[in-house]
C-alpha cells in the first residue's frame, strides 16, 4: 500500500472532519493544513473532497430538499412579511466560484471578468438559506443559460415544482396570481419568473415595481454574502481539481442552510463578499410573464399593496 494511501486510511473520521472544516472556514492552503496536522497535500486534498461528499450527502436531503405545496406557501408568507413582495416564492441569481485553470478546459471557464470559474447558481428563500443549487456549469455561460439547464429551471419550465394554485394577491379578490420567483435583468420574463422592467423612460410605477422586485431580490445577495463570509475559502482562488472544488462548494452551501437554521446572522457582513455576478445577457421575455408584470405593477400602487415609503425610495 502507497504510504500517502497507509497515512489517509489512519485518519480518524473526527480529525477529517476537523480538517475539511478548517479548509472551507479558513481557505488556508494545502500547504498550511500540511502543517497543521502533519499530512501530505496530496492527502489533504482527497481528505477535503472525500469529507465535502460526505457532508453534502448527509445534508442535502435534510436542509435543502425540495419543497412542496405548503412549504411554498410558507416562503411565499416569509417574503411577504419581510420583503413586502406577494406571491413571491424565491430569489434567484448566480456567482462565479474563482477556480484555477482546469486541466484542457480550453477557454470554456474562463469568464468575462478574465478570470477562471464556475458558476453556482441559487435560489433562496427570505430565511436567507438556499432551496436549490446548481454548482459546476462553465465560467463563460450566461445566468440565463446557466438556470435554463439547471434542474430547477427545467423543473419550472415544465410547471413540476409543486407550486401552490394561483392566488389573488393581498387586499384583493382577482385576478389570480401565479406564484414567482424573482430575478435581475440577466434572467428571462416569464409567468413565474420576474425580472426589472429596462431603465430607459420608466414610469413612476414602473420604477416603483422595480424597487419592490429589488428589495425582494436582494435576500439571494446577502446569502452570498453570509456564505462567503463564513466559509472563507470562497474569498480567494480555490486550488483545488475541478471536482473537488465543485464538491466543497456543494459541502459549503449545506453546511450555511446547517447553520443558518442554528445561529442566525450577522446582517452587516452579509452585505459585502467576493462572489462575482455574472455580466447581464440580452434575453427575451413571454408575453404571459409581461402581463404578470404589469398586475404586480398595477397593484404595487394601488391603496392594498403600496408601501408608505416607496415614492421616497425610488
Amino acid at each position: 500500500m502507497h504510504q500517502d494511501t497507509f497515512m489517509r486510511d489512519s485518519i480518524p473520521p473526527v480529525e477529517r472532519l476537523v480538517i475539511t472544516l478548517r479548509y472551507l472556514g479558513t481557505g488556508q492552503s494545502l500547504a498550511s493544513l500540511h502543517f497543521a496536522f502533519l499530512i501530505g497535500k496530496s492527502t489533504a486534498s482527497v481528505i477535503i473532497r472525500e469529507t465535502c461528499v460526505a457532508i453534502w450527502d448527509a445534508l442535502h436531503a435534510a436542509v435543502m430538499g425540495q419543497p412542496h405545496k405548503e412549504q411554498w406557501k410558507e416562503i411565499a408568507d416569509l417574503f411577504q412579511q419581510t420583503c413586502q413582495f406577494p406571491n413571491c416564492a424565491g430569489a434567484i441569481d448566480g456567482k462565479h466560484i474563482r477556480i484555477k485553470k482546469p486541466v484542457r478546459s480550453g477557454s470554456q471557464y474562463y469568464n468575462y471578468k478574465k478570470y477562471f470559474s464556475f458558476v453556482l447558481f441559487a435560489m433562496c428563500d427570505a430565511n436567507y438559506s438556499f432551496r436549490y443549487i446548481d454548482v459546476g456549469s462553465y465560467g463563460s455561460r450566461s445566468d440565463s443559460a446557466v438556470f435554463a439547464h439547471s434542474e430547477f429551471g427545467k423543473l419550472l419550465n415544465d410547471k413540476a415544482l409543486d407550486l401552490p394554485e394561483h392566488t389573488a394577491l393581498p387586499g384583493t379578490t382577482s385576478p389570480a396570481m401565479p406564484f414567482v420567483f424573482v430575478a435581475d435583468e440577466a434572467f428571462a420574463l416569464g409567468e413565474n419568473l420576474m425580472r426589472p422592467y429596462s431603465s430607459r423612460g420608466l414610469s413612476l410605477a414602473r420604477r416603483v415595481f422595480n424597487y419592490r422586485l429589488t428589495r425582494a431580490r436582494r435576500v439571494v445577495e446577502c446569502a452570498f454574502g453570509i456564505l462567503a463570509n463564513k466559509w472563507r475559502f470562497l474569498h480567494t482562488p480555490i486550488h483545488l481539481k475541478l471536482e473537488t472544488a465543485i464538491s466543497a462548494v456543494k459541502a459549503a452551501c449545506v453546511l450555511h442552510n446547517f447553520v443558518r437554521a442554528r445561529d442566525g446572522f450577522n446582517f452587516e457582513d452579509s452585505l459585502t463578499h467576493s462572489l462575482h455576478s455574472h455580466r447581464p445577457s440580452v434575453v427575451r421575455g413571454h408575453r404571459q410573464g409581461a402581463a404578470v408584470r404589469e398586475q404586480f405593477t398595477a397593484y404595487f400602487m394601488s391603496p392594498h399593496g403600496a408601501l408608505p415609503w416607496q415614492l421616497d425610495a425610488i
